[in-house]
């Protein structure tokens, strides 16, 4: 039997391992939150924000640039794509990289690369520059690969354990403000008039304006970003700090994942339930102007509604997480209101009120949006004392596969039947996934303390 011996500490009563003395099994070390905390935490949400608006500034303006650069709506539906590509083959090697040179040479590096994207695509507003500005979201997708691991492994190296699940959510808070202005900002930026040369005026200043924001956060992380800090903030990394480089093996961490049953029905899951938040974001322009023509702008609000009500899903889900340490239950629980979310969403979106839509998309979005950090929360807790950053790729890798899967099957569904077929198509997915999700619930053997 193991028991639990709890200490003062500076983060509250924490737990650790102990014989049935009552003595711990591993000798306590020196443990210290610093203040500086927040601050890293602070600069990679920045990084974050920037990027995840990149990912969007074509996508909710989709009818915009098909006419501007004279191609295919799939062309610019790739646009958002490529970053679900491109994080395919890289993550593996991006997460060693995270493993053997740290959390700080990570996000240095996504940022450069996120900064030098954003600079390519400020040459790119001219109908004939459809492909240079590809090459430039390309590049911006590259630091994506970089960035979307880091929210469980900087709230682990930085954060007492009873702040890790709120750090996690913060974490991914940044990445969901990015969203947010991403819905927000290129429908007013870029308003939809007829003169190319006005239209491609309006594009430039939306890229120089990123391109300075993206110059600014590399600037910062260069001089701010930190690795960890001089004490452990729990014994839990303590314990891991004490291990040598030579205990660790990155295949062998892989392998005991892919053989650990609980954590690949997770990854499957994960999957496709933020596969499912990936087609909505991408497609929601499409959705709305077929729905409610000319409506360009309040498509943008209404994205901005969705991820706005996620953040305020993901903060509570934090929160609760760290006191309740409920993993499973409120992962099912999160993800079966998904399901119902996306079923009110589908039925009510052409009924002509466009009050109705903005409220059943916020529903939506808090709990579909606010299942991400409990997704990288709940795959830390089923593989301890597996790397954070291999477990969450692992996850996000899904993720951005069945993004590219609901995404252009989606989009043909809504160009031969409609908008309500395409969304009943995910509808279809998130309730496997809410089965399998609720079938994990009651068979998983892993031991979550309560």
């Amino acid at each position: 039997m193991t028991f639990k011996v709890h200490w003062p500490s500076e983060d509250g009563l924490s737990t650790v391992p102990s014989a049935p003395d009552g003595s711990p099994l591993f000798p306590l070390m020196e443990t210290r939150l610093y203040k500086r905390r927040w601050l890293m935490l602070f600069v990679f949400g920045t990084f974050s924000m920037s990027n995840a608006f990149m990912w969007l500034q074509y996508s909710i303006i989709s009818n915009i640039f098909v006419r501007f650069y004279g191609v295919n709506a799939i062309c610019v539906d790739w646009l958002s794509m490529i970053y679900f590509l491109t994080y395919i083959p890289l993550i593996l090697p991006v997460t060693w990289f995270l493993d053997n040179r740290g959390l700080r040479d990570v996000v240095v590096v996504g940022s450069a690369f996120n900064c030098i994207g954003a600079w390519i695509k400020t040459s790119t507003a001219h109908p004939d520059m459809f492909a240079v500005t590809f090459l430039g979201q390309f590049v911006c997708s590259v630091g994506t690969v970089f960035l979307l691991g880091i929210p469980s492994r900087l709230a682990s190296l930085w954060f007492g354990q009873q702040e890790v699940s709120t750090a996690c959510s913060i974490g991914v808070l940044g990445n969901q403000v990015g969203i947010a202005i991403g819905f927000l900002l290129p429908p007013i930026l870029v308003p939809n008039v007829d003169d190319v040369e006005e239209l491609a005026y309006h594009i430039s200043v939306m890229f120089y304006i990123t391109a300075g924001v993206a110059t600014l956060i590399f600037v910062l992380v260069v001089i701010v970003f930190q690795e960890k800090p001089e004490l452990p903030p729990s014994q839990a990394q303590a314990q891991a700090r004490s291990l040598s480089p030579d205990q660790y093996s990155y295949k062998a961490s892989i392998g005991r994942l892919l053989c650990n049953k609980s954590f690949m029905l997770m990854v499957l899951t994960y999957g496709l339930n933020v596969g499912c938040f990936y087609a909505v974001s991408t497609l929601l322009n499409r959705m709305i102007t077929e729905q409610y023509p000319g409506e360009e702008v309040n498509a943008g609000r209404i994205g901005l509604t969705i991820v706005i009500a996620g953040m305020v899903g993901s903060l509570i889900c934090g929160i609760w997480m760290d006191k309740t340490k409920t993993y499973k239950q409120t992962t099912f629980a999160v993800y079966l209101l998904t399901f119902i979310g996306m079923l009110v969403y589908s039925f009510t979106l052409n009924l002509g009120h466009m009050w109705v839509v903005f409220l059943t998309a916020a529903i939506l979005g808090f709990f579909m949006t606010g299942y991400l950090p409990l997704g990288f929360e709940f795959a830390v807790e089923l593989t301890y004392p597996e790397s954070e950053g291999t477990s969450s790729g692992l996850l996000n890798c899904s993720a951005q596969l069945f993004g590219i899967i609901f995404t252009i099957s989606q989009g043909k569904i809504m160009d031969k039947w409609g908008t309500l077929a395409g969304n009943i198509f995910l509808c279809v997915f998130l309730l496997i996934g809410t089965i399998l999700t609720g079938r994990a619930h009651l068979t998983s053997k892993k031991a979550i303390s309560v």
